[in-house]
């Protein structure tokens, strides 16, 4: 009887596990590892959209007190604005221009510095130290080069030409400002594709040159397919941060001449800081938000057709 009850408990026991098994314990030691992180993206990037999204549902004056609902009034002014077109289009033009100069720039200069000759470590210093420099040290800098009796129209002028105004033009603004932003940021990804080119094997590179293959059919056939992941990183990157250049235009140009300069994030400054309409101001967040993630989401879902490994 005794030995009945002691294998009956036996077999209760052995059916009723306990609560904290191993494989909860170490579910439980995960989310305490990933907790840090979803808190700080929820109080810091889910909430502050929340906010911005109800902010632009409502009128928003700092000055007089009030904070008025006002449904899609501020969609409305969005589609009827007179400057968001040419603000759009001044956008697209700095986005684009820094993206391919940049990255054309950076992948030209890795190629380059890869190369076992004496003196690219000097270079690759050089070439990326501007990365390191404050943004706004920078940009003032270059601001006072790029006036009419500034550095560059001096430099111009040994050699007997005569420089523009460089950032009151119309035709000249955009792209100093351009130009400026590729010189201070190109260093980043230059590193970068330089890592990636260090990590191709040199036996592909012999084989194909045992084969007959000049040096421009063993880049395009051998260099940008396994480096292809290091262009996507880098192009998300880059065009992520063409789109939020804030501080540049800010410094050097003002937007101006006109609105030429005036990319979305800086007329978001204008609409919510200068004229203090905030809610806006906050509708053309959301907008400037649709843009980045229709833009990366593009880019993500275009891999499979161009980046190696990607089905």
């Amino acid at each position: 009887m005794t030995l009945t009850r002691t294998r009956e408990t036996a077999a209760h026991r052995a059916v009723v596990s306990p609560y904290w098994t191993i494989r909860r314990r170490d579910n439980l030691v995960g989310y305490l590892f990933v907790a840090p992180q979803l808190v700080g993206s929820a109080l810091f990037v889910l909430l502050p959209l929340g906010l911005v999204l109800w902010y632009s549902l409502h009128e928003w004056n700092v000055l007089a007190g009030t904070f008025e609902f006002t449904g899609g009034d501020n969609y409305a002014k969005l589609l009827s604005d007179p400057n968001l077109g040419e603000v759009l289009s001044g956008t697209a033009v700095f986005s684009v221009g820094l993206v391919v100069l940049n990255l054309s720039l950076a992948l030209l200069l890795a190629v380059l510095l890869n190369q076992r000759l004496r003196g690219t470590t000097f270079f690759r210093t050089l070439f990326f130290s501007p990365v390191v420099v404050s943004l706004v040290a920078w940009t003032i800098v270059w601001r006072f080069l790029l006036q009419a009796d500034g550095g560059v129209n001096g430099l111009l002028g040994t050699a007997g030409l005569d420089g523009p105004n460089w950032l009151r033009g119309e035709a000249t603004a955009m792209v100093s400002v351009i130009v400026v932003q590729v010189i201070k940021n190109v260093g980043l990804n230059m590193v970068l594709f330089l890592a990636a080119l260090q990590g191709v094997p040199h036996q592909l590179y012999e084989a194909a040159q045992l084969d007959g293959a000049g040096a421009w059919r063993r880049f395009t056939r051998i260099t940008v397919p396994l480096i292809s992941p290091t262009i996507l990183l880098t192009s998300i990157i880059t065009v992520v941060g063409s789109l939020q250049v804030f501080a540049q235009i800010a410094v050097l140009t003002q937007g101006g001449p006109g609105i030429s300069t005036t990319v979305l994030v800086y007329y978001l400054y204008q609409q919510a800081f200068q004229f203090h309409h905030f809610g806006y101001g906050a509708t053309l967040s959301i907008l400037l938000f649709a843009i980045v993630a229709a833009l990366t989401l593009l880019q993500w879902r275009m891999r499979r057709k161009w980046v190696f490994h990607e089905s």
